[in-house]
């Protein structure tokens, strides 16, 4: 879908946009299904999630500044804290710090708050 957005016809400025930043999520799932396959360490998915950590800081400055609705400061809340997650991430992985079941309970809960609970919303047609 990313791929479509950014090549496909119609491809603007925001599509291309939105297609990097969904593919940010990509392929951090996709290097984590790689490292357990492989059996890798996970520093290089680590040192990603920094590089990560670092485009959500514009990216969450951008959506708070522009945000005009409820949705939009959300939305830029949910990337502040996918931020902050991808940094523990670094630090996890990285630094090899002993945060792992903080870093698990906090990606549980992110998940729930910033994925599960609004997607159910949406699709039952509570939210709009």
């Amino acid at each position: 879908m990313s791929l479509y957005l950014a090549f496909g016809p119609g491809a603007d400025l925001a599509s291309v946009k939105g297609a990097a930043l969904t593919l940010l999520f990509t392929f951090t799932y996709l290097w984590v299904a790689i490292n357990r396959y492989n059996g890798a360490d996970g520093r290089g998915l680590g040192w990603f999630c920094l590089f990560v950590a670092i485009t959500a800081v514009p990216v969450t400055l951008q959506t708070l500044g522009g945000a005009t609705t409820t949705w939009g400061v959300w939305f830029g809340l949910c990337w502040a804290a996918w931020g902050v997650l991808w940094f523990l991430f670094f630090v996890l992985l990285v630094m090899q710090k002993p945060i792992a079941k903080f870093v698990g309970a906090l990606t549980v809960l992110e998940g729930i708050l910033t994925g599960w609970i609004p997607g159910y919303l949406l699709l039952s047609g509570i939210l709009k």
